[in-house]
C-alpha cells in the first residue's frame, strides 16, 4: 500500500514539474523545479523543512 506524498525534502527527486513553495509559512520562498531533477536546498535563512507543489507546470494534461 503506497501513500501519496505532498511534501519533499531538499535532495529528493522532483515528482512533477511545477512551482514549489517551502513550508516556512512566509510564502516568500519559491522554486521552479523540473520532473526527475532533485529539489534544491532551502534558501539561506529559511526556517522551513520541505517543498510542496503549489502550481503544476501542465495542469491541463493531468500529468502531475
Amino acid at each position: 500500500m503506497s501513500e501519496e506524498k505532498d511534501t519533499w525534502h531538499p535532495g529528493e527527486i522532483v515528482p512533477a514539474s511545477g512551482i514549489y513553495e517551502c513550508d516556512c509559512g512566509g510564502e516568500h520562498h519559491w522554486s521552479t523545479d523540473v520532473k526527475t531533477h532533485r529539489f534544491p536546498p532551502l534558501p539561506s535563512g529559511c526556517s522551513g523543512e520541505y517543498w510542496a507543489l503549489r502550481k503544476p507546470a501542465h495542469p491541463e494534461s493531468g500529468l502531475v
